[in-house]
């Protein structure tokens, strides 16, 4: 079967923030909106605003708002409407979150995270783990970035309550071997806890098909507003006892909701089913490719050489320019990439690569072969 053309000339026609002359390659912290977004959220601040549970025009609209929201969530993520959450951002919920499970755990238990992890899934667990005296383990990486299974499955006990670990890397843009880490940690009698946040814009999330116990993500790195998503799997949820005011229906939404940006996340979603994952894989891998084919010698990389077991981002140095210095640079020729850890602080470390970082290039759908090579040409120019 022929794979589905990406039409990247008629994605960008979709984003008016794209007529600027930058290439953002600055996707892995945050994408810009298509405009059928932000209309949305300008489209429900104008037409609909108030709280919800009203007798009036505009409660009712939120209320439905607010409904059609988690189904969205529920399509995106594969789950039931009822295991989804809102809140400000990933980080806000998984702290939340973490706080509810940890409402289960005794001194002496074992969190097991990873030195792939991005610090949003890591520094809840210390914070807790210095709360109630529990203990966190580090499960180690590879020289080439893969995860150490086999030092991650040595690091389980009878007192490994959640193995927490990424879907893929927001440093390197490794991915994980998901299966193989929600097994072990379901073996161990442990949840399953995933950080999708750099995962989501690039491939289709199915928790049912993971089998994780949670999953969080956040919607302004797929092409929606700045929000935060999270699945508990229901018999999990209904479990905890949660932090909430006593009228809240929702276990894990503590107050009125940015009704606003949820409109924002479901013309998101919208975008990205109107374009494709079959299309969209298609093109980033394609991107990648050309990327590494003329990656130039005097850049180092951290990750893996071919885009097998990883999406498009990558982390790298240039010989004789602090990473700050390259982005500077770059910045000056209208490239948009970042430099620094990027909050992956245990990968940095792993990698020798100290408090400079590295230059982190990410690429998702709405970039071109031609910026690709502006970034090329500038990096052997700088």
């Amino acid at each position: 079967m022929a794979a589905i053309a990406l039409d990247v000339d008629a994605v960008r026609a979709r984003f008016s923030a794209l007529a600027k002359p930058t290439a953002f390659f600055d996707g892995p912290g945050g994408t810009q909106c298509p405009d059928s977004v932000i209309d949305a959220i300008a489209g429900y601040l104008r037409d609909s605003n108030a709280n919800v549970g009203g007798p009036f025009a505009n409660s009712r609209r939120s209320d439905a708002l607010v409904a059609r929201a988690r189904l969205t969530a529920a399509s995106f993520l594969g789950a039931d409407p009822g295991e989804t959450a809102f809140g400000a951002n990933m980080t806000t919920l998984n702290f939340a979150l973490s706080r509810a499970a940890g409402r289960m755990f005794r001194a002496g238990d074992e969190i097991l995270v990873t030195k792939l992890d991005h610090d949003a899934n890591v520094s809840p667990w210390l914070e807790l783990a210095h709360d109630l005296d529990l203990r966190v383990r580090f499960a180690d990486v590879a020289d080439d970035t893969t995860l150490d299974l086999a030092d991650l499955e040595r690091q389980l006990g009878e007192r490994t309550r959640v193995v927490a670990f990424p879907l893929a890397s927001n440093a390197v843009g490794t991915l994980t071997d998901a299966a193989r880490i929600v097994e072990l940690a379901h073996a161990a009698g442990a949840l399953a806890w995933a950080d999708a946040v750099h995962y989501a814009p690039h491939a289709p999330i199915d928790v049912a098909a993971l089998g994780v116990d949670v999953l969080v993500c956040s919607p302004y790195k797929f092409f929606g507003p700045h929000l935060g998503l999270a699945y508990v799997r229901e018999e999990l949820a209904a479990s905890w006892r949660t932090y909430k005011v006593r009228p809240a229906h929702h276990r894990f939404e503590t107050g009125t909701l940015p009704h606003e940006l949820l409109a924002g996340f479901v013309a998101a979603v919208e975008h990205v089913e109107s374009v494709g994952w079959t299309a969209i894989q298609a093109h980033e891998r394609a991107l990648g490719e050309r990327f590494l084919a003329g990656f130039p010698d005097r850049c180092t990389l951290y990750g893996l050489p071919g885009m097998d077991g990883r999406v498009p981002t990558f982390a790298f140095t240039v010989d004789g320019i602090a990473p700050r210095t390259v982005a500077e640079r770059l910045a000056e020729r209208e490239i948009a990439v970042w430099d620094g850890n990027y909050y992956a602080v245990e990968i940095m470390e792993r990698l020798g690569l100290g408090d400079d970082g590295a230059v982190r290039a990410g690429f998702v759908h709405y970039n071109t072969a031609a910026e690709v090579d502006r970034l090329l040409t500038a990096l052997d120019e700088l």
